[in-house]
């Protein structure tokens, strides 16, 4: 069984792949932290000189759900390395590099791609390279065959971390590539806190929770809802984004799904909600971000206006138990990063069951070619000021 499906029924629905992808996230997420660290070497030599600077710059860059590792990690690393982090879509880098290059400041690009293919991906290095030749290059991607790894290679302005072959997902979604890639990141610029010892406890609960999914989430669209908003708050808020983008995608587009931010929420994208829209909120381990999480918690279910109101907790809470909740299984309690790791199976495990549920193949939701595993139809322009 996978996911509480069986293999053949998983294949029948076209829905193996992606199966296999979520469920294998711990087992990867172990090989990305060893391949870190058999790395460690050729990654202290490059990363030494630019952490030597005081004022560097580091843009966490991508497209799509690679772009959401970056928002993930962004307040993150910069709260810890205590240096300006910046998360930067190569979607936006491509229409107007000037705005984001500045040759005056010393900047490492972090680029994060599953497959290397992508032209924003490719052209957001070129251009920065154009605009700020003094800019490094660290790049994590989960494909050896890609055009991006490829290019590093050749770049001695670059390194490339490869991630453990498997990540490189044969599903239509970024599941296990995403965690992994995430993770990496995670390792490289913050050693003492994310390696093979210290990560042990995630890695362990991340197991747990993933066998015990399909008994959690056994009433999950049971009857797919019209709308789903997902919510959470500085590193969760681009946990929350990336949980939109999946439902979106494995639903073909027929479950609307959006995102923000605890507090934002309220500043008029709280009109969306009505009779058959579900809210999930990710709650923060973090006393000063939770208090403002639980009382719009209890907002929205003074306000009885969504079908449903899910609180995806960690730590147990009165407030929380008041109404409907989903707890991780028991397990040592880690910051918001951490918490991460164990919400993003939950709602990759939503939109897969959703997909499912539907009719729709969660490894290929758009056999017309509608939207695509690897971007296409995208014409890169040269760049100029006039």
């Amino acid at each position: 069984m996978i996911l509480g499906h069986s293999r053949e029924g998983l294949a029948k629905a076209g829905g193996l792949a992606t199966a296999q992808e979520i469920d294998q996230q711990p087992l990867a997420w172990a090989d990305t932290l060893d391949i870190v660290e058999a790395g460690r070497p050729s990654i202290s030599v490059f990363l030494a000189p630019l952490l030597a600077h005081p004022n560097l710059r580091i843009i966490l860059t991508g497209a799509g759900s690679s772009a959401f590792i970056g928002e993930t990690l962004a307040p993150y690393i910069s709260r810890w390395l205590g240096r300006q982090v910046e998360s930067i879509a190569t979607t936006d880098i491509v229409t107007s590099p000037v705005s984001y290059f500045n040759a005056k400041r010393p900047t490492l690009l972090v680029s994060f791609a599953r497959s290397g293919n992508s032209p924003e991906s490719l052209a957001a290095i070129e251009l920065a390279d154009s605009l700020q030749p003094s800019c490094r290059h660290l790049v994590l991607t989960c494909s050896e065959h890609g055009e991006l790894y490829r290019r590093s290679r050749e770049n001695p302005r670059a390194l490339s971390v490869l991630m453990p072959p498997d990540s490189n997902d044969r599903g239509f979604a970024m599941t296990s590539s995403l965690s992994c890639m995430l993770l990496a990141c995670l390792a490289i610029l913050l050693p003492r806190r994310f390696n093979p010892v210290e990560c042990l406890n995630m890695l362990q609960r991340g197991r747990h929770l993933i066998d015990v999914l399909p008994r959690q989430l056994a009433g999950w669209a049971a009857a797919p809802p019209k709308r789903v908003v997902y919510l959470g708050s500085n590193e969760l808020k681009g946990i929350a984004r990336e949980g939109a983008l999946k439902m979106l995608e494995l639903s073909a587009g027929r479950i609307v799904a959006l995102f923000d931010s605890a507090i934002g929420f309220r500043h008029g994208p709280k009109s969306v909600i009505d009779e058959r829209t579900v809210v999930i909120q990710l709650i923060s381990n973090q006393p000063h971000v939770r208090r403002y999480e639980l009382d719009l918690l209890q907002e929205l279910r003074r306000d009885a206006r969504a079908e449903q109101v899910v609180a995806l907790a960690d730590r147990r809470d009165s407030i929380i138990d008041a109404g409907d909740r989903l707890y991780l299984p028991p397990g040592k309690e880690g910051d918001d990063m951490s918490l991460a790791f164990c919400y993003l199976p939950y709602l990759q495990y939503m939109a897969f069951q959703a997909s499912m549920l539907l009719g729709i193949s969660p490894d290929s939701p758009s056999p017309d070619g509608h939207v695509n595993r690897v971007v296409q139809g995208v014409t890169i322009y040269p760049y100029s000021e006039a």
